[in-house]
C-alpha cells in the first residue's frame, strides 16, 4: 500500500520489502539522530494489521504461537512466531491485547498467508480473524518520545518505542502534528544497532529461533505444545544451533554497503575463501558508521576478522556459539 506521507517534502520512496513508505525525507542522519533523541515518528503503514477477537482469542493463539498468551494482560506488548513443523520461522507477530481484541502487525507481504493460516486453524474456537490493513496503519514513536497519542488509538509499548495502530485516514493529520517524519532507513539503522532480527532479512527458509536470538523475547520455553516446539526443545536441551547472528563493524572507506546475501568469509582466507555466512542487513549509522547484521556458521571464531564481499568487517557476538 502506498502511503500518503510520500507526498511530504523530501520524501524518497523505499524499495524492495519496504516499498510503499519513505526510505528517508532528505537527511538520513538527521532523521536517525531525531529518533535516537525521542523525537518524530516513523511511517510503518506498509505493514499488515491483523485483529483477533472473541472469548477464546488468547487460549487459541496460545496453541499456535511460540509465546505464552493465556495470561497476557491488556496493554502489555509481546511478540511471537509461527514455526513450521521442523521449527523454521514462518511468521513474526508483534502483539498487544486491549482487553477485547489482540492486535498484531506483521511484515509487508505476509498478511494474506498469515490470515489464511489463522482461518484454517479456527475449528470450534470462539474467535474472529480480521485483516484490518485497509483501515489501520502502524506508526512508530521512538523510545523517549513524549508525543501525545490520539484518543482511542491502540498502543503497543516496548523498550524501543511505541507502535500505534492509527486510523489510516488520519495519517496526514498525525504527521502534521507529530513531526519530524523519519524514514524506514533511520528506523532500520537503530534496529541493527539494537541487534534486533527481522523476518525475511535475518531469517531464511531454514532459520530457527535460537540462531537469531529470539528465545525469551518471542519464544517462551515453559509453555505447552505448538508446531515446531520439538526443534526448539531439542536445541535448547541437547545442542547448539547450526548458525548464529553476529553484529559487524564494516570498513568505513567503502562507498557501497554489502547487500543482503553478500557472502561472509574469514579475512585470512580472502575473497576466494569458503563462505561461512551472509550479510542480512547493512546500514549507515549516524554514530557507528557502516554496520551490519550477518548470519554465520556457529563454529566461526568469535574474534576472527571477517570480510563481507570485499569489505573488511570486525564482529561482535549477538548469539553465543
Amino acid at each position: 500500500m502506498k502511503s500518503p506521507l510520500l507526498s511530504l517534502p523530501g520524501a524518497v520512496p523505499a524499495e524492495g520489502r519496504d516499498e510503499g513508505v519513505a526510505a528517508h525525507y532528505g537527511d538520513l542522519f538527521r532523521e536517525q539522530r531525531a529518533l535516537a533523541e525521542g523525537d518524530g515518528f516513523v511511517d510503518l503503514s506498509h505493514r499488515g494489521v491483523i485483529a483477533v477477537s472473541g472469548d477464546d482469542r488468547l487460549s487459541w493463539l496460545h496453541l499456535l504461537v511460540t509465546q505464552h498468551m493465556t495470561e497476557l494482560p491488556p496493554g502489555r506488548a509481546t511478540e511471537a512466531l509461527i514455526l513450521s513443523a521442523n521449527g523454521h520461522i514462518e511468521h513474526a507477530l508483534y502483539l498487544v491485547d486491549d482487553g477485547e481484541t489482540v492486535w498484531a502487525h506483521v511484515e509487508p507481504g505476509t498478511r494474506a498467508e498469515f490470515v489464511a493460516y489463522l482461518e484454517s486453524m479456527k475449528f470450534f474456537y470462539r474467535v474472529e480473524v480480521a485483516d484490518r490493513t485497509e483501515d489501520l496503519a502502524v506508526v512508530h514513536l521512538p523510545a523517549g518520545s513524549i508525543a501525545e497519542v490520539p484518543p482511542g488509538v491502540v498502543v503497543r509499548e516496548t523498550p524501543h518505542g511505541r507502535d500505534l495502530f492509527l486510523p489510516r485516514a488520519d495519517l496526514e493529520s498525525f504527521a502534521a502534528s507529530h513531526g519530524p517524519a523519519a524514514g524506514i532507513l533511520a528506523y532500520e539503522a537503530l534496529r541493527v544497532e539494537a541487534h534486533r532480527p527481522r523476518l525475511g532479512f535475518e531469517t531464511d527458509h531454514r532459520t530457527i529461533p535460537h540462531e537469531v536470538g529470539l528465545i525469551g523475547s518471542a519464544v517462551h520455553l515453559q509453555k505447552g505444545c505448538y508446531r515446531g516446539q520439538e526443534t526448539v526443545a531439542r536445541v535448547q536441551n541437547l545442542g547448539k544451533p547450526p548458525r548464529r547472528l553476529v553484529f559487524l563493524h564494516l570498513d568505513g572507506s567503502e562507498v557501497l554497503l554489502p547487500g543482503h546475501g553478500t557472502p561472509v568469509r574469514l579475512a585470512a582466507d580472502g575473497e576466494e575463501g569458503r563462505q561461512l555466512g551472509f550479510v542480512t542487513t547493512a546500514v549507515r549509522h549516524h554514530e557507528l558508521g557502516p554496520i551490519a547484521l550477518a548470519l554465520v556458521k556457529r563454529n566461526v571464531p568469535v574474534d576472527a576478522p571477517l570480510i563481507a564481499g570485499t569489505t573488511a568487517a570486525a564482529q561482535e557476538t549477538v548469539v553465543e556459539p
